[in-house]
């Protein structure tokens, strides 16, 4: 995309100056506004966005979102052209090369990820050691981080050849990390890979193989999976992918920038989000009690979830292929009841004047949680499912920063709002706080949850 320059002519009515600040590509430098000063000892002006809502990080060639009109292209593709006629290995490829492979370099690439989905036994031992309990998200975080310890010459990232390398172990592995997680969580052996299964077969058949000398992946369920992945494989600047470009930014290496990426995918706001479709979907119970609720919702009383995006203000194009996914795989596993419930409150919602309004449509998580709990995946493995296919863009979106000389190691400013310099009093002199009202401390910790016994 060229740059295309023009200025901004700002006045500043402290001082009565006035500022041509640069404009390109409908951005300006925030490094801009510091020349807007009201003396020799001011800092200079600072632009202040919470959550970042509204400022550029970088620039990027990965992923184009116009939310208003509902579009998701990867490198210039349609995401449901991709969709429908690529596979997830080969959205990969065109996410970290730039460009779609041709069936040599598809081969070779599927290769390559075929072989190093084996991890090292040991990593075996280091899952054991996490109780029965234990989140498979929070094993995914520990298990992603810990391979740096296996492979130090990850921290070699001006290495092309080894950025390469390090790319294709953590794509691989990461779903064979997944699947001992699973099964670690509910007792079972853990599955090897089977080289002669495709990306998503394989991961099928180290969930769920069992007596069988060879598991064989339903292929309607395969594809539907396949396709998921894609849909998810990347999104732009989100939480995740910012955290993954903030932690490289360091130059630390690929497998520690993937687990903070991972552990902010964790958060119910981000990874978690189609889990809470589902208990909202089995709280509305049946199609009778939609209207009522839809009520509750416009009083402020629920949340419609599974509707609304910070980016989109259109239908999610996501959300339109998954529909069709969710035809795939019922045909296999059976109507799921919350689908036809999910399909009827959609119906509503889009044709209340409340939710056009406010351009509340279906986003990518409406469905997905349906789909996955028809497929026999367990809640807390939903977000697992979203890293396992978000893996490729983050390692672009870590490649693409590393190899941008503007960028530098993450530091935002701060505005502070605390105490300015006050003298240092003496313990002798500080008075009593023993009741928690005056103690911060002691009335935090008397909002606790209860102590929970050691195991």
């Amino acid at each position: 995309m060229s740059e295309q320059v023009s200025t901004l002519t700002v006045t500043d009515n402290r001082t009565g100056k006035t500022y041509e600040i640069p404009v390109t590509d409908g951005t300006v430098r925030a490094s801009a506004l510091r020349s807007i000063k009201t003396g020799d000892d001011d800092f200079g002006l600072m632009a202040y966005d919470p959550a970042f809502t509204n400022t550029a990080s970088c620039r990027s060639a990965i992923t184009y979102i116009d939310g208003d009109a509902g579009i998701l292209r990867y490198r210039g593709y349609p995401i449901q052209e991709l969709a429908e006629k690529s596979s997830f290995l080969e959205v990969a490829y065109l996410l970290l090369a730039g460009e779609l492979p041709s069936t040599d370099e598809l081969s070779t690439w599927e290769d390559e990820i075929t072989h190093h989905t084996l991890v090292h036994e040991s990593i075996k031992k280091f899952i054991d050691g996490f109780h029965h309990d234990a989140h498979p998200m929070g094993m995914l975080v520990s298990t992603v981080g810990a391979l740096s310890t296996f492979y130090p010459d990850a921290k070699t990232i001006d290495d092309p050849g080894l950025r390469r390398l390090q790319i294709v172990r953590l794509i691989a592995k990461i779903t064979t990390l997944a699947a001992y997680s699973y099964r670690h969580s509910v007792g079972f052996p853990y599955v090897y890979p089977d080289n002669d299964l495709s990306y998503a077969g394989n991961f099928l058949n180290m969930m769920w193989k069992a007596t069988e000398l060879k598991y064989e992946p339903d292929p309607n369920l395969e594809h539907a999976l396949d396709v998921l992945f894609i849909l998810h494989a990347d999104h732009e600047q989100n939480c995740s992918a910012n955290a993954m470009r903030a932690v490289g930014s360091s130059q630390a290496d690929p497998f520690s920038a993937a687990a903070a990426a991972i552990a902010a995918l964790y958060g119910p706001l981000h990874g978690g989000a189609n889990e809470q479709v589902l208990r909202m979907l089995a709280e509305i119970g049946s199609v009778e009690n939609i209207p009522s609720f839809i009520a509750q919702v416009k009083d402020g009383k629920k949340k419609l979830m599974g509707f609304g995006h910070r980016v989109y203000k259109n239908y999610d194009p996501r959300a339109r292929v998954i529909r069709q996914v969710a035809d795939e795989v019922f045909k296999v596993t059976g109507t799921n009841p919350l689908l036809d419930l999910a399909m009827e409150l959609e119906r509503i919602a889009l044709e209340d004047e409340y939710f056009i309004a406010r351009k509340l449509y279906p986003n990518v998580d409406f469905y997905t949680g349906i789909i996955y709990q028809a497929m026999g995946f367990p809640v807390e493995m939903f977000p697992v499912l979203f890293a396992i296919g978000r893996m490729p863009g983050w390692l672009a979106q870590w490649e693409e920063g590393l190899l941008d000389p503007e960028q530098k190691i993450a530091r935002p400013r701060q505005l502070y709002v605390g105490y300015d310099q006050r003298p240092y009093v003496p313990m002798d002199d500080r008075g009593a706080t023993a009741d928690t009202e005056a103690d911060p401390i002691a009335a935090q910790a008397a909002q606790a949850a209860p102590e929970r016994p050691l195991r």
